[in-house]
């Protein structure tokens, strides 16, 4: 970024902040997905990977905690894994445009 003009800088965290996520469409986890063997001595999924795939949502509420699994049906799966998506842009975009403010407050220059 030292190359990188004030004016430049100003306009990539102006086209970063227009394209960060909806807040509302963020989750923070992962994905977990699994298959499981039902036990029937007849069942395909004795020589397969199982049945499935299963899928949950592994999520901490606060630091020091445990994961906690949830159920993710298919029917949600796509828009699950959207969202987690986005908290992952959204972590990115952030990191840049601190890398940004930083940038110019080492220059000396306003950062709004």
């Amino acid at each position: 970024m030292p190359n990188v003009s004030s004016a430049a800088l100003r306009k990539r965290r102006r086209q970063l902040v227009r394209g960060l996520p909806q807040i509302e469409q963020i989750l923070r986890g992962s994905l977990i997905e699994t298959y499981k063997r039902c036990g029937r001595p007849n069942c395909h999924c004795i020589d397969g990977p199982g049945h499935g795939p299963k899928r949950y949502l592994s999520t901490i509420r606060q630091t020091g905690e445990r994961p906690r699994l949830g159920y993710v049906p298919n029917a949600t799966h796509a828009q699950v894994a959207e969202f987690l998506g986005n908290y992952r842009k959204l972590q990115q975009m952030l990191n840049e445009i601190c890398a940004i403010n930083a940038e110019l407050l080492r220059r000396r220059e306003r950062i709004d």
